[in-house]
């Protein structure tokens, strides 16, 4: 399994519980749907599952290796990539090329390496010939694909996608999703559009108030009107 997760929760500092007992498992190369209402908790899963917040209880495994503990935790950035829901967030560089080799060049390769490396990762995404460019002159679609190609330039084994048709037309939407059923590895992806869902993933996990609410097959869930409705998808 890529991705194992056993009766997680999550309290911040306020009180406020934002994960209950999830427990849930991902095989690896699953693409994977993460479904719920705002304040659903998906978000904070994905700061779980990276490392970010370090205090929840329960357990995690990505990619075999522990959140919790140190040595794994400072190992994960090889195995797992996470893109945010707005991209102007991990986007600081004078130029996208700058910007997409960073991660290698912090890793220790040279230069010439992480070079290859980036302009490789741009090649994936449609944006061959953007190296040059500053980072936020792109569009939103540009800027997105930019900052999954800073993602992909270390060959994560996981993907974290949050919301990442937030802001794009539907050419832009369908082109992302194009993109990502092209891509190897095992994603999860949390997403409030269900027809986008439909064409990236194959499975779905339905969270509620920080708990699971459903999981299976991603058809079987969104054929559930109730389920949908109850949970505020529809």
């Amino acid at each position: 399994m890529s991705i194992v997760v056993r009766d997680l929760t999550h309290r911040y500092a306020d009180g406020r519980i934002a994960l209950q007992g999830l427990s849930f498992e991902i095989a690896a190369g699953r693409r994977v749907a993460l479904l719920g209402s705002n304040g659903a908790g998906k978000t904070t899963l994905f700061l779980c599952l990276a490392g970010v917040l370090k205090s929840p209880s329960g357990t995690i495994a990505v990619a075999g290796l522990d959140p919790a503990l140190p040595a794994d935790r400072s190992a994960l950035p090889r195995k797992l990539g996470i893109v945010f829901q707005n991209p102007d967030e991990q986007l600081f560089a004078a130029t996208v090329l700058d910007d997409v080799a960073f991660a290698p060049l912090n890793a220790g390769k040279p230069p010439e390496t992480a070079r290859a490396q980036a302009e490789e990762a741009l090649r994936r995404v449609g944006l061959r010939e953007f190296g040059g460019r500053v980072p936020h002159r792109l569009s939103g679609g540009e800027k997105r694909r930019a900052a999954l190609a800073g993602v992909l330039v270390t060959s994560p084994e996981v993907l974290l996608l949050d919301e990442p048709t937030a802001g794009l037309d539907p050419r832009g939407r369908r082109e992302l999703a194009a993109l990502l059923v092209g891509l190897p590895g095992t994603m999860l992806i949390a997403t409030h559009n269900l027809e986008f869902a439909r064409h990236t993933c194959t499975h779905a996990l339905v969270l509620d108030d920080g708990t699971l609410a459903a999981a299976g097959l991603l058809e079987d869930l969104l054929a559930d009107d109730r389920l949908l409705t109850d949970h505020g998808l529809k």
